[in-house]
């Protein structure tokens, strides 16, 4: 027994020692490479290759929390609000033959409250946009605006302030900083429904009657950017179309005509004053096209004359600031904008100025953090109409953080 045990351990430490042997001859497994994440300085800070790609990609966002007061005009008027907004963006960039290839998308979610809006919340896909060489194409900034001017007030102005729509585009670049650009672009409408009539003239709750659009605002610019400035000379024309139908003893007309509006946007950088400095002016004027004005809900493009054919209503803006570092920490913006509206002679609508004028300070202890407090005074004049001029205060303290 002792002899079948022995032959048997002998064995299978023999098999053992001849297994170990032939797995010491086998190639050693290496194990997978890691694919770290390069940075990609092309762009600018922020941005890396995707792995495996030779694609760009910056991560950024922003959170903006905002406290406004509004002077009432009574007692059933909110005269506080409050905002909550978070912004997620993705910018992914890759270099092709045929120049830039550029995606940009950017998510907003923004928690109203009283004076901006009674407990609303909303989801706003405020940009997505495709770049190739000089196309665009999706949702971008309205090529009938400057985007490079330095306004920094908090969206309280009179006039067409960088509104993103939804757009086909090309940009033609001659160098040294001018470009030129013809844009398709969604319709921009001031109160469209002054371009509808009730089904039923006596019964307020009737559906309005509007034309459907059949053209897009054709936009086109003229642009330089510098070190220096900026200057842009831009216009839009806009269509517009009335429904065929009978209100009261005026027949309204199956009419269409057009619209349309001029601009010059542009700044100067002041380092002389300041590093950062600078100084902006947008002055525009339109016909039958007061979106480009600023204008929405406030205004109407164009009313019905005594023949029931459009009559297209006129106005002009000009707007401007002035910014200034008092340390480079500490920056404040004074401007003002002024705004005059005419309407057809047959229009019951009364002709109106307006004006605003403020001022900001904004805080920035740390790089891409500001907190910043601001006054503005407007004031709305019709004209012709015995004590009808309104001045409203309002003011807002803002805390925003971008990365």
């Amino acid at each position: 027994m002792k002899l079948v045990k022995s032959l048997l351990l002998g064995s299978v430490a023999g098999l053992a020692a001849v297994a170990g042997a032939q797995a010491a001859d086998l190639p050693a497994k290496k194990a997978a490479a890691v694919e770290y994440v390069r940075v990609c300085s092309t762009y600018g800070a922020g941005f890396f290759y995707i792995p495996g790609t030779e694609t760009c990609l910056r991560v950024g966002g922003r959170v903006r929390a905002e406290y406004r007061y509004l002077e009432p005009e009574d007692r059933t008027d909110d005269a506080i609000g409050f905002r909550a907004r978070g912004r997620i963006q993705l910018d992914a960039r890759t270099a092709t033959a045929y120049g830039l290839l550029r995606t940009f998308v950017r998510f907003e979610i923004t928690r109203d409250t009283g004076v901006y809006g009674f407990s609303s919340s909303s989801a706003n896909v405020d940009q997505a946009f495709i770049q190739f060489g000089g196309l665009t194409a999706g949702r971008a900034l309205s090529f009938f605006d400057n985007g490079d001017l330095p306004t920094e007030h908090f969206g309280t102005l009179r006039f067409s302030d960088a509104p993103n729509v939804n757009l086909l585009a090309y940009t033609f670049s001659f160098g040294n900083g001018f470009s030129a650009s013809l844009s398709l672009e969604e319709g921009r409408f001031s109160g469209r429904d002054a371009l509808g009539v009730l089904e039923d003239p006596t019964d307020p709750d009737s559906d309005l009657l509007i034309a459907g659009q059949r053209t897009p605002d054709v936009v086109a610019n003229v642009a330089y950017s510098g070190t220096w400035g900026s200057a842009m000379l831009s216009g839009a024309v806009h269509q517009l179309r009335a429904m065929p139908v009978a209100v009261g003893t005026t027949t309204v007309l199956d009419d269409s005509d057009y619209g349309f509006a001029v601009s010059f946007q542009g700044h100067v950088n002041l380092p002389m004053l300041a590093a950062g400095d600078a100084l902006w002016i947008a002055a525009t004027y339109a016909d039958g096209a007061l979106g480009y004005l600023g204008f929405d809900g406030e205004a109407v493009d164009a009313v019905y004359d005594a023949d029931g054919e459009i009559d297209t209503t006129k106005g002009w803006s000009v707007a401007g600031g002035l910014r200034h570092y008092w340390t480079p920490e500490i920056r404040q913006s004074v401007f003002a904008s002024y705004a005059r509206v005419e309407y057809g002679e047959a229009a019951t609508f009364a002709d109106f100025n307006e004006w605003r004028v403020g001022s900001n300070v904004i805080w920035s202890p740390v790089s891409n953090l500001d907190i910043g407090v601001e006054v503005l005074y407007s004031n709305v004049d019709l004209r012709g109409v015995d004590d009808e001029e309104e001045g409203v205060w309002e003011g807002r303290l803002r805390i925003q953080r971008d990365f």
